[in-house]
């Protein structure tokens, strides 16, 4: 070896490399090799993995467990396009209320199919000003004329007074210049409200797995179909708390009504009212006509009245196990007297 030249022992020491290298390839050496980079690469992941601070790891967990509950109580959605009358006739109606008017201008057809035209909501200033008894009549000829101008017949405008406010003072003073202005004033009981917006809301194809809860300020109305009949409940209303009455309270009586309701109607909800409008507004979608609210957990609210229409919605929600609570834009029990009618 001594004697062989320097090219001599370069040309020995490249023959035994490569005899070597083809040796290993023909017994797997190549898929040893994978083998032990694979090994390697899932060995490094869960030492980095395992090395992570425990809150990061656990951030890590809680999003991933986050997304999958977000997705599992994704809120549910309703897809219901109610019935448009066909030709029909041009009704209004009033809601006579002691902060103001809610005033409905419907088209119905002979099967009671309805449409909603022009609505206001919440009109306090038709009953600001009105000092004295001529001021009453020369507001309501004013707001009677603008209904006339819309195109319903004289004979087609009905006042209803709700039963929360027959006993306020502008009540009993407009309910007097109406009947001079020959107008009849229609008053309803508590329990009558809760069928007319049933009958209203609520879509036949409903009728056997829904009820309807109507939050009013003066009492609250919770409503189903029991056979060919209509069960109609009044408690608390969402101004319960001017009266210095507890949350709990008024919790424990909603919750006790709205066991009565059978099992087989708590699929859907269908809620009107003041504050369930004030709910819905935060997540209509458009121009939809109806509205799935949120869980009652959902909702942050700071005024007084909301935050009472909201605790008698936590109630009746988990009472009933209900998920689907969906608001109509365009229903008002008023309406549902104007369905009434021959």
């Amino acid at each position: 070896m001594q004697r062989l030249t320097v090219a001599g022992r370069l040309i020995i020491t490249a023959l035994v490399v490569a005899a070597f290298y083809f040796g290993f390839s023909k017994l797997g050496g190549q898929e040893l090799l994978k083998k032990f980079k694979t090994t390697d690469s899932t060995q490094t992941a869960s030492t980095t993995s395992s090395t992570l601070p425990a809150e990061e790891q656990s951030s890590s967990e809680a999003s991933s467990n986050s997304n999958d509950e977000a997705t599992s109580t994704a809120k549910a959605s309703f897809d219901y396009t109610a019935p448009v009358p066909i030709a029909g006739k041009l009704k209004g109606v009033v809601e006579l209320g002691a902060s103001g008017f809610n005033s409905f201008i419907v088209r119905i057809d002979k099967d009671k199919n309805w449409k909603l035209e022009k609505a206001e909501f919440g009109n306090s200033l038709v009953t600001e000003n009105m000092a004295t008894d001529e001021d009453v009549r020369t507001g309501l000829k004013k707001y009677i004329g603008n209904m006339l101008d819309y195109g319903v017949g004289g004979k087609e405008i009905h006042f209803v007074v709700s039963s929360g406010a027959l006993k306020a003072e502008i009540t009993q003073r407009i309910i007097k210049a109406l009947k001079s202005l020959n107008y009849y004033v229609n008053t309803v009981t508590p329990e009558q409200e809760g069928v007319l917006g049933l009958k209203v809301v609520q879509p036949k194809e409903f009728a056997d797995n829904s009820f309807v809860v109507d939050i009013g300020s003066a009492n609250t109305k919770i409503s189903w179909h029991e056979g060919s009949a209509i069960r109609s409940l009044e408690s608390y209303g969402a101004k319960y708390f001017q009266n210095s009455i507890d949350d709990e309270a008024v919790a424990k009586e909603i919750s006790a009504k709205s066991k009565q309701i059978p099992s087989a109607n708590r699929e859907t909800c269908f809620i009107i009212g003041g504050v369930p409008f004030e709910l819905a507004k935060d997540v209509r979608k458009g121009t939809e006509r109806y509205t799935v609210l949120d869980a009652p957990s959902a909702y942050k609210l700071d005024n007084a009245k909301s935050k009472a229409g909201l605790n008698i919605y936590k109630a009746v929600a988990e009472t009933t196990g209900c998920k689907k609570f969906v608001f109509d834009w365009d229903a008002n029990f008023t309406i549902g007297f104007l369905l009434n009618l021959p």
